[in-house]
């Protein structure tokens, strides 16, 4: 008999378990996004038929604790299409309500660049091209934090035009 009087408690005790671990995972992912801009563009030596770049990026850490960092992977898209993508094995930390400048190498294939530049010449006269950044700081199985940077670059003026007065 004493046996069956155990199975509640141990029940009781299973679900306070649970009410606690889901507590502490709603904690561990109560953030807010963080900012990231494009802060620079260095050129850098490629191989062949690509063309590589230092992309630094400004990270903004809006949240009361520090995120800790152990990669970050990079991908462009300019007008819908794939431009550039890159990858870094870099190692840091972004302090709480601070700020920190990552530079990540990417690569722009021959093909790419072709892709491009094909889908810009199908819209001669437009003024702005739509693009979309997106990327991950690698921090463990709960620490990673992406993020989406959207935008327009302007155009005008800096390619000439026959169409445009």
């Amino acid at each position: 008999m004493p046996l069956r009087s155990a199975v509640p408690v141990v029940r009781l005790l299973s679900v306070c378990l649970l009410m606690l671990t889901l507590t502490a995972c709603a904690a561990v992912f109560d953030h807010d996004p963080l900012n990231v801009q494009v802060a620079g563009i260095q050129p850098l030596p490629g191989e062949g038929l690509e063309l590589r770049m230092a992309v630094k990026l400004r990270v903004q850490n809006p949240n009361d604790r520090a995120l800790d960092y152990n990669g970050v992977a990079l991908d462009l898209q300019i007008n819908g299409r794939r431009l550039a993508s890159g990858v870094s094995d870099a190692r840091g930390s972004v302090p709480r309500f601070g700020e920190t400048v990552l530079s990540v190498p990417v690569t722009i294939s021959a093909f790419s660049a072709a892709r491009q530049a094909l889908g810009l010449a199908e819209h001669i006269g437009l003024d702005e091209v739509p693009y979309v950044l997106r990327g991950k700081l690698a921090g463990g199985v709960f620490g990673t934090q992406r993020f989406v940077e959207k935008g327009t670059l302007d155009l005008e003026g800096a390619l000439p035009s026959p169409y445009r007065r």
